[in-house]
């Protein structure tokens, strides 16, 4: 009799619902999934860019000027509107799905307004502050480049394609003109830039001028041009484009920097941090929400930081004992650094090769441990030319309709002075198998999923993710010599370093050649290579919080549930439940992962109460649904 009490016990919880009308709620879910049809339409036609790199091509001519006045005020609207639709359908009448939709909307709606109250733009991709258009990281300058070569996320199959790009481009002149006016209202505003990371923008300018419409970058899409295309299109497009070079895009670069050297350069300042600048502390704390999708402060990361970096070189110093190097752990990362035995490769083609058998070695135990895998194709490729310089390891997202594969980039300058212990296994397994290609990919193919979060880019569940997936390494057949885990550890380090340089530096416990020292004492990294870390943070605060702080949540999550289950825990389940529903921020992220392990924690309960197998799993579907 105990049995069947707790048996029907179990179905009466998680069969019951609110009582309602079933036709009123089919309607409502339905009106509920056409509002976020209709807020990720509307956002696209606001954030073009981003719709481009989505794949969606209805928008591919627009380039606005997404810092102005103007364009704040339209999305201030447009944030308000959907928070006024906020708590207008009934909860307890969606499915699990649209629960978690309901939330992630909200959230989002809530970030976009306070974002625009903060002067930012809202925009997961370009979230840049009204008084800074761009900076030496990143910007429209910096992403028109990569777009328009011909090669990247904006694409030229057909003559509609050249021509939404011809539109786009020539936007890019009134583009300039109004980042030259809020670029002065800033230094009126004492809201500037850092003097030492406007010196790089300079010559960034100056590397789009040509002296030939011919040898600029942006003339790759006319020798791309297909065949297929008729002579009269082919001179049409040819004409059109060397005129956009010669007439826009050219003197807009040389506007540019023009206009940083002699006026904003003398104008920006000697400070580091955010907190130098007006608003400064309440401005990083919004970024340090944003980005890390919790709500833990600036000075709780730092600790977690601080403890972190500690543990990794406690870690690094037995890897230095155990190959019996004599010195202490700066000298053993310069050994790393320097040592010949550890670039050995003589080609390009060779250092790519190398990555494609990491990929081979992976693939049987990444088999066990994810059941789900994506459709989406994969490709290794070598970074092109003109930013392999300012470049690392990334991966950018291939579509669903297989019309652009995911793909993993890697910047190679000079192949014989490529080195091993950078932590190329470890690389792989973050942006590439099973990390950025496996979740991106499969969160687009999701057709469950609303447009919108099938496109959502959550910083600490992204970034957090693949971090993780470099964790799991030697579960998946990798860091067997001292060279690669030390590679690893030192990925780990440098995302460990950023909690605690980013947080110094924007509130005011750090100066750039203080984090600059701190990272060099910690890792085995170049004076260069530190100091274009250290200005990236400086330029985009917060960023660099959301890897360790979406790794370490995943790690607490998978022992908290290892524990539950015990031996009935299965990491490829806990892994297809982290992917199965896309980007999300970490507190829902760990309401819908509990969810998911009381449900198994039942299933073994009913198992255990001596049912037949037939019906345990017959009403474990009950239960999840």
């Amino acid at each position: 009799m105990k049995k069947v009490i707790f048996f029907l016990t179990i179905i009466i919880i998680t069969t019951s619902s609110k009582p309602g009308n079933k036709n009123q709620a089919r309607e409502d879910n339905k009106n509920f999934a056409s509002l976020l049809d209709k807020y990720y339409n509307e956002r696209m036609q606001l954030f073009p860019i981003e719709a481009t790199t989505n794949g969606d091509n209805r928008f591919n001519n627009l380039l606005p000027a997404d810092f102005t006045d103007s364009y704040r005020k339209k999305l201030e609207v447009f944030f308000n509107r959907y928070q006024a639709s906020l708590n207008t359908f009934d909860r307890e009448q969606m499915n699990d799905n649209d629960k978690i939709s309901d939330d992630i909307f909200k959230y989002e709606i809530e970030m976009g307004i306070e974002g625009v109250m903060n002067h930012q733009m809202g925009n997961q991709d370009l979230c840049d502050n009204t008084y800074i258009p761009f900076n030496q990281f990143r910007g429209v300058p910096l992403l028109l480049g990569q777009m328009g070569g011909g090669t990247g996320t904006q694409p030229f199959k057909t003559p509609i394609d050249y021509d939404n790009w011809l539109q786009r481009a020539t936007a890019f002149s009134s583009w300039t003109d109004s980042a030259i006016v809020y670029f002065k209202k800033g230094i009126a505003a004492n809201f500037v830039l850092p003097k030492a990371v406007v010196i790089e923008m300079i010559p960034q300018m100056l590397a789009m001028v040509t002296d030939s419409a011919k040898n600029s970058l942006f003339y790759g899409p006319i020798k791309l041009i297909p065949s297929s295309f008729s002579k009269t299109d082919m001179n049409r497009l040819t004409n059109a484009y060397i005129n956009l070079i010669n007439q826009q895009i050219v003197p807009s670069y040389k506007k540019l920097s023009m206009f940083l050297q002699t006026e904003y350069f003398p104008n920006a300042r000697n400070t580091t941090g955010t907190n130098a600048l007006p608003g400064g502390d309440k401005y990083y704390a919004y970024l340090v929400k944003y980005w890390t999708t919790t709500n833990e402060t600036p000075d709780e990361i730092y600790k977690v930081g601080i403890s972190e970096v500690k543990r990794i070189r406690d870690k690094m110093e037995l890897i230095k004992s155990s190959v019996h190097f004599h010195g202490d752990l700066k000298a053993f990362f310069e050994f790393m650094k320097t040592d010949k035995q550890f670039m050995p490769y003589k080609s390009a083609t060779e250092v790519l090769d190398a990555f494609r058998r990491i990929q081979t070695r992976i693939d049987p135990n990444v088999k066990k441990m994810f059941s789900k895998t994506p459709k989406t194709k994969f490709e290794i490729r070598q970074t092109e030319a003109f930013r392999a310089a300012s470049a690392s390891v990334e991966y950018f997202q291939g579509l669903a309709d297989g019309t652009r594969p995911g793909i993993f980039y890697v910047p190679i300058i000079d192949a014989t002075k490529f080195n091993v212990t950078t932590g190329m296994e470890s690389s792989f397994l973050h942006e590439a198998i099973p990390g950025h290609h496996y979740q991106q990919s499969l969160q687009i193919e999701n057709n469950d999923l609303p447009q919108f979060r099938r496109f959502l880019w959550c910083g600490a569940y992204v970034e957090g993710y693949a971090l993780y997936c470099e964790s799991l390494g030697k579960e998946l057949g990798l860091y067997t010599d001292p060279w690669q885990q030390m590679g690893a550890l030192g990925r780990e380090m440098h995302r460990a370093i950023r909690l605690v340089v980013d947080v110094a530096m924007h509130t005011g416990k750090m100066t750039r050649e203080e984090a600059i020292k701190y990272n060099l004492e910690n890792e085995a990294i170049s004076n260069e290579e530190a100091k274009e870390e250290i200005e990236r943070y400086m330029v985009w605060p917060g960023q660099a919080l959301c890897y360790k702080i979406g790794e370490l949540k995943i790690k607490e999550l998978r022992e908290k549930y290892s524990k539950q289950l015990g031996n009935k825990f299965e990491l490829s389940d806990f892994h297809d439940e982290f992917l199965k529903d896309g980007s999300m921020p970490l507190n829902i992220l760990e309401k819908k992962m509990d969810d998911w392990a009381k449900i198994q924690r039942l299933y073994q309960i009913l198992i255990s109460e001596n049912h037949n197998m037939g019906t345990a799993t017959c009403n474990f579907k009950m239960l999840e649904r």
